[in-house]
């Protein structure tokens, strides 16, 4: 599988979402660019839609994942990686599908990143 080289995008909501929740626990211009590459690496979708996710509440709770790899003494990357492997072990659940209309049974990384991907497309 041919993996797409993500760009790193700054975030657009500074003081909340992934990027204003890890801030607490690690520093943010570092955690940043290895949440962009580990999310792209994992779900293949375009550096906007992963910028749109770690901006939103859902990467509020991405960074709440991450910040409790820091309290168990794994470093940054580690940290980011044991949650990005949590996150696509979560499957869609049947209630999630209905109320977003992300595929049921799909990784729920995958999922919800697509999701921010297809709002975009469909706000142009």
């Amino acid at each position: 599988m041919e993996t797409a080289m993500t760009t790193i995008l700054p975030t657009a909501n500074p003081d909340w979402g992934f990027y204003g929740s890890i801030r607490h626990h690690a520093r943010p211009e570092a955690a940043w660019p290895l949440a962009m590459k580990a999310l792209g690496a994992a779900t293949g979708c375009p550096d906007w839609a992963i910028r749109d996710f770690l901006d939103s509440r859902h990467g509020r709770h991405f960074a709440d994942n991450v910040a409790n790899g820091l309290s168990a003494g794994q470093a940054l990357e580690a940290a980011i990686e044991a949650a990005v492997a949590r996150w696509m072990a979560w499957r869609i659940d049947r209630r999630t599908s209905r109320e977003t209309g992300i595929p049921h049974g799909l990784p729920y990384l995958t999922g919800f990143v697509t999701h921010f991907e297809i709002m975009a497309e469909a706000a142009e």
